[in-house]
């Protein structure tokens, strides 16, 4: 096991030096261009806050392998034990037309099970970190999950789409709660839904097609929050095709209507 307290550190440090980098290039001409779609974006702050955050990680652990979204598995020897998985600009749409809603998105996993989430908001500096079994905090306080019973509370639900024409197919799984008078946002950053689900402001989150990136700190800043983690079979994993994350009290509701028909 390795020391979870030293290895938030330096989650945190890449954190807050990728999110300096955000802050020097909001509101300036960027240079954009596409990857899988045209709405697939990708801006030079985007490479250049992975190209930070993997610094900061190499100066204290150079065998350890790094998953990131822009330069994909490097590091480590083979089979490395220990994998950082980096989202470093997660909503870069909206980071590229001024919307104040992205962040740095950055987990550790040791052995394929995730032990330290760092989740950094520098819109608003709202730091979420957690660690596995030492809870979950926002700058430092400790935060939980709402207490919505239902959904028809109602509670407040969030959800997001994927860059292509597959993104229809959730347009059905939103008009089912929209017909129950259930309030559905779309944000558009997968790290941040999971957790304002984590401390409260929203109550239940699903989406489609996400990459370990988007989901791995997030995810176990939500558990650690108290919350609940699935795929829409029920599968204990933030990385099935589906992710479902709620504050535990409105899960099995929230899978029953996304398995109707």
């Amino acid at each position: 096991m390795t020391d979870l307290a030293a290895a938030l550190t330096v989650a945190v440090e890449a954190a807050r030096t990728a999110g300096a980098i955000h802050r020097a290039h909001a509101g300036k001409a960027l240079t954009i261009r596409s990857k899988s779609t045209y709405s697939d974006l990708v801006t030079e702050v985007d490479a250049l806050s992975e190209a930070a955050i993997r610094d900061v990680i190499a100066r204290t652990y150079p065998d350890h392998a790094v998953l990131g979204e822009e330069e994909g598995l490097g590091g480590g020897v083979g089979d490395a034990p220990f994998r950082w998985v980096v989202d470093p600009l997660d909503g870069t749409v909206n980071y590229a037309h001024g919307f104040p809603f992205s962040c740095v998105s950055i987990g550790l996993e040791e052995r394929g099970e995730r032990v330290v989430g760092v989740v950094f908001d520098p819109n608003r500096d709202e730091l979420f970190t957690a660690t596995r079994g030492g809870g979950a905090f926002l700058n430092g306080s400790p935060i939980r999950v709402s207490e919505t019973p239902t959904l028809t509370t109602p509670a407040l639900v969030s959800t997001g789409f994927p860059y292509d024409a597959s993104g229809e197919g959730n347009l059905a799984l939103v008009a089912r709660l929209l017909r129950l008078g259930v309030p559905v946002r779309r944000p558009g950053a997968a790290a941040l839904d999971l957790c304002y689900v984590a401390c409260g402001r929203t109550d239940a989150y699903w989406e489609f097609g996400l990459k370990p990136w988007d989901s791995a700190a997030g995810s176990l800043i939500l558990e650690e929050a108290g919350g609940t983690v699935t795929g829409r079979g029920g599968e204990a994993t933030p990385y099935a095709p589906m992710i479902v994350a709620t504050n535990g009290r409105v899960h099995g509701e929230l899978l029953a209507l996304l398995r109707e028909g």
